[in-house]
């Protein structure tokens, strides 16, 4: 008697193979979907903002009149508060990472911090907000200033910036830093020399995604009473501010309709802006990679 039943074998199989085929079509038409939605939204956004985008639109200061409107102030008040998120976040998140990754004892308490950070990457964007509100608004006194609204966004991007620093921590083989022990070298030049720049690809792909997530977010920066309408440009950390997204919002909630297409044009140029630092991450990468 065999011990393999063929006709059993065929049924199965077929089934398998049939419920495969199905998945496949799944994922598929969801692949589809999704490119076709994000192609219906580029193609209106690129019809509605191109025959508005300008150099004058770049270079002209918000106005009540779409004609004459422009993002100057929104766009350098961007600038200045990225200034501020990418230096703060980014050497805050991966000391935090290289301490709980390289430092910290395994407990209980380690794990708890762990779990929280992990929590916070969640927690809505509104959140933040408040609590920038609180710290640096009202309790710190730095008012609706360009030094507030970064802080705040640190604040925001901060747990990602974390965990993914973590995580390409931990992706470095633990053969090399024994090799590097064994060589005589300390724990923090093993860290230096060694451990960070194997990692660096990774964390800094992390840390431009989370600051691609801050040049979008509006919500905190409301909370903070960033302004809607600005026709000046920040002199320093200290100066009040607005940004694109919240320039945006303000065009787009008016019921004129050349505002939104001219909120179109800012969208072109804040997709730029994420298109230039995603690659500026790419090319960094690559080159560290040739490295390690």
């Amino acid at each position: 008697m065999p011990l393999i039943n063929k006709e059993s074998v065929k049924k199965r199989m077929g089934s398998r193979i049939a419920a495969n085929g199905f998945a496949k079509f799944l994922f598929v038409l969801a692949t589809c979907f999704s490119l076709l939605v994000l192609g219906v939204l580029i193609y209106r956004i690129l019809s509605e903002g191109l025959p508005y985008l300008s150099l004058d639109f770049i270079t002209n200061f918000a106005s009540r009149m779409p004609e004459r409107a422009g993002i100057w102030a929104a766009l350098l008040g961007t600038i200045w508060v990225m200034a501020v998120t990418a230096p703060v976040s980014f050497i805050l998140g991966v000391g935090t990472a290289i301490y709980l990754e390289e430092y910290a004892k395994k407990n209980a308490f380690t794990k708890f911090v762990q779990i929280n950070i992990s929590n916070l990457a969640g927690v809505p964007s509104i959140v933040f907000g408040l609590l920038g509100l609180t710290i640096f608004v009202r309790l710190l006194g730095l008012g609706s200033s360009v030094l507030a609204g970064g802080l705040t966004m640190s604040l925001l991007i901060l747990p990602v910036i974390v965990v993914a620093s973590q995580e390409a921590i931990r992706t470095v083989p633990r053969e090399i830093r024994e090799a590097s022990f064994g060589m005589g070298a300390t724990k923090w030049q093993t860290i230096r020399r060694i451990v960070f720049p194997a990692a660096l690809p990774g964390i800094l792909t992390g840390t431009i995604l989370a600051l691609s997530r801050a040049v979008g977010e509006t919500a905190p920066l409301l909370v903070l009473g960033a302004l809607a309408y600005v026709a000046f440009v920040p002199e320093n950390i200290f100066s009040q501010f607005t940004v694109l997204p919240i320039q945006l919002y303000n065009w787009t909630s008016r019921p004129q309709e050349e505002f939104h297409m001219i909120a179109a044009s800012g969208i072109i140029i804040l997709l730029i802006i994420l298109l230039i630092m995603n690659s500026i991450a790419v090319l960094i990468r690559n080159k560290f990679h040739k490295r390690f």
